[in-house]
């Protein structure tokens, strides 16, 4: 489904111009302690500025919006951005030197941002999300175009990807204000290996388990740190932790997130804009009154005349945003479904079967137990921490509009097993492939499905060492064929 914010003019300006505002806030704490490891303290501004202080996070979103208000019929295009970097730039760190590197040696994006790059899953473009959002409020997937367009003329892997969420999480939140549900729906548009996706859904999770900031940090860190204090993975769980953590508090947001250490103007930056999107009247005096309303760049940013104040550049977004909003230079595309599910840990000492031996009786007794859960797709995912190595127990409710015969899939690297209506349909383990045409033995079957409703329950054999992972998915066993038509999306946690 495809779906675009119904805000009007106004309630808009006031989400972009908090998202500027959230930025300047964020990036100005956190950029005296760029770089260092933390844990920090901080609770407000050291020093206390009397301006916001420049940052490449907001300078190249300035000049990427001053490049195209100068075009008659503006677009994002990598090209486009290739040719502000090699006009306009001079920021000599990282990514950057060796995107214009290689720009220089005539190598052109896609490849400037995947040749020869050490930095490629740097900070440098997940920090220029917010103006894609701003440009394309409420529609995710054309944020995420657009910030692909962006992102690798610098980037590859995870660096891109690392924008892609940014910018989907940003526009989301035009429209929505659920945070759980917006950072899965973001962690829905990534590839299955991105560890973007990884950290934003183990991060999620660990908070919820723990509650604790300095705790979920050391797991962070644990799983995911990296020496290179850009590396992008570290520092998107560290602003997903802030937002999390933050409860709704803007100081308390950016606060959390810069005090997780490593790329703190980033971290600062990224989710005091989002906070700003979401909640633009929450952004206290406190923490605008130092900062002021002027425009701040670089020296380092050359050849353009950019609004004198982070009012401007709003207003300079909101015209961008409808001379884009006639382009036709993207195909509308749907929504990724997140599905819904419900899910429960077991301990399998309480009864007296094994995977394959559960009774009617026993398995209705474990659909009591589950819980309402949604997952960013058919490819389900726990961290080990909160499985605990307990028998993962799944329910899914499937609605069969016309009968057919099917073939029913669980796909794991578990031991499982897989009943419907509380009868077993098979069990087995062995290598996870989840295609219909090649599923292992004792991870399909194929099954009359009679019209209505069937309650599914998968069962799970969780290795307290590992995380674990799994896909379940109803097919055509004619043709081997996904079905789309059978399981539950949400829109909702």
């Amino acid at each position: 489904m495809i779906m675009q914010t119904a805000l009007n003019k106004s309630e808009y300006r006031k989400k972009v111009l908090g998202c500027w505002l959230g930025k300047a806030a964020g990036g100005t704490l956190g950029t005296p302690f760029e770089g260092q490891d933390g844990p920090l303290a901080l609770d407000y501004y050291n020093p206390v500025p009397t301006t916001m202080l420049p940052n490449d996070d907001l300078d190249l979103q300035v000049l990427w919006a001053c490049v195209m208000a100068d075009m008659k019929e503006p677009k994002v295009d990598k090209n486009i951005i290739a040719d502000a970097w090699l006009k306009h730039v001079e920021f000599p760190w990282d990514e950057y030197g060796v995107c214009l590197r290689n720009l220089r040696n005539g190598i052109r994006p896609p490849f400037s941002g995947i040749c020869d790059n050490w930095f490629n899953n740097g900070m440098g473009a997940a920090i220029r999300s917010e103006i894609w959002a701003c440009l394309a409020p409420g529609n995710p997937m054309l944020a995420a175009q657009y910030a692909y367009e962006d992102a690798c003329t610098d980037h590859s892997g995870d660096g891109i990807w690392a924008e892609m969420f940014f910018s989907v999480m940003e526009s989301i939140c035009f429209r929505e204000n659920d945070l759980e549900l917006i950072i899965l729906k973001s962690a829905s548009y990534l590839p299955l290996e991105s560890k973007v996706r990884g950290v934003s859904i183990d991060t999620m999770a660990w908070w919820k388990m723990y509650g604790d900031l300095m705790k979920v940090r050391e797991m962070i860190l644990a799983k995911y740190g990296h020496p290179n204090f850009t590396d992008t993975i570290q520092n998107v769980g560290f602003t997903v932790l802030g937002l999390l953590a933050g409860d709704g508090d803007f100081g308390k947001t950016i606060c959390c997130a810069v005090n997780c250490g490593k790329d703190t103007d980033c971290t600062g930056a990224t989710a005091g804009a989002i906070f700003g999107i979401l909640h633009p009247d929450q952004i206290g005096e406190k923490w605008l009154k130092p900062i002021g309303r002027s425009l701040v760049l670089n020296k380092q940013i050359t050849g353009i005349t950019h609004p004198p104040t982070l009012d401007g550049f709003t207003d300079m977004i909101s015209i961008l945003a409808e001379k884009l909003s006639a382009s036709n230079q993207f195909v509308e595309s749907s929504e990724p479904s997140l599905i819904k599910a419900e899910i429960a840990f077991v301990d399998l000492k309480k009864f007296k079967s094994d995977l394959k031996s559960f009774t009617k009786s026993e398995i209705a007794s474990i659909s009591r137990e589950t819980k309402p859960a949604v997952f960013p797709g058919n490819y389900a995912y726990v961290p080990k921490e909160v499985h605990a190595g307990k028998t993962i127990a799944v329910r899914y409710a499937i609605n069969v509009k016309e009968g057919f015969k099917g073939r029913m899939m669980l796909s794991t690297c578990m031991g499982s097993a897989l009943y419907m209506d509380g009868i077993l349909l098979f069990e087995g383990t062995g290598k996870m492939i989840p295609s219909f045409h090649r599923a292992g033995q004792g991870h399909f079957m194929d099954v009359e499905l009679s019209s209505g409703s069937h309650e599914i329950v998968a069962l799970m054999a969780a290795n307290p060492s590992e995380d674990a992972s799994w896909v379940f998915g109803v097919g055509n066993s004619k043709n081997c064929m996904w079905r789309t038509d059978v399981l539950p999306i949400s829109a909702s946690l």
